[in-house]
């Protein structure tokens, strides 16, 4: 699936599962403010398993400097759809997350705002196109005010955050069975799960169908979820 479609499945199973999971998971009702930040933030998250794809989506969004940092994961997870398109890393981003909020606070889940912020602006075609330095300015520009923005509201330790990064984790590595490739759900076992729905990456059925779909479902459940009690009260 193309970064664009796992950003906006992410989005969607946060804002359909935000009234029901987290009391049950957490033991906390989220607040609509906790939703919407979570819907984009999630949609962010939805991206990571790419970390080991140098080409994709998360390797352009930050120029350089997140190049790098895919060729890097690439070579210890052994290459693209290998450890990152597992349950194991679905674990490890929510547990690292958990971690960072618990013992480096404030200041963690603030540079993790910016980081998923960052990319889910690039994969929901929130910039100019291509890879060039405007789109890496207004990236980092957007990222910047959304994270000045969303402090104002963000709990200093979000215990939905390691929620919403595993579950954009969650979405991508589901979405990328639905293709031929597969992902191998247990890995280290490298069998690959798939029940082909995309033939081809950036195809009609993803990109005129799903796309569209998962949206407009976003956005419904978000206006149910989020905007409409705010609107009533």
């Amino acid at each position: 699936m193309m970064g664009h479609s796992h950003a906006v499945s992410g989005a969607m199973l946060y804002a359909a599962s935000a009234p029901f999971l987290p009391p049950l998971l957490l033991h906390t009702h989220l607040q609509p403010s906790d939703i919407l930040m979570g819907t984009v933030l999630c949609a962010g998250a939805a991206l990571l398993p790419d970390l080991d794809h140098h080409d994709g989506t998360i390797a352009n969004f930050l120029g350089p400097l997140s190049k790098l940092l895919c060729r890097l994961v690439a070579f210890v997870s052994g290459g693209h759809r290998h450890a990152t398109h597992s349950f194991l890393f679905v674990a490890l981003m929510s547990a690292g997350t958990w971690a960072g909020i618990t013992y480096a606070g404030h200041w963690f889940t603030m540079g993790a705002t910016f980081f998923l912020l960052a990319l889910a602006i690039r994969a929901l075609h929130l910039c100019p196109p291509g890879d060039g330095l405007s789109q890496w300015i207004t990236v980092v520009g957007l990222a910047a005010m959304g994270t000045v923005g969303i402090e104002r509201w963000m709990p200093s330790a979000p215990g939905w955050l390691p929620y919403a990064v595993g579950l954009g984790c969650m979405a991508h590595i589901l979405g990328d069975c639905l293709t031929k490739k597969g992902a191998p759900l247990l890995w280290p076992h490298k069998e690959r799960y798939e029940t082909v729905l995309i033939q081809r990456s950036g195809n009609k059925v993803e990109t005129k169908v799903l796309v569209p779909l998962m949206s407009v479902a976003t956005l419904a459940l978000l206006w149910f979820t989020a905007l409409a009690p705010t609107v009533g009260s």
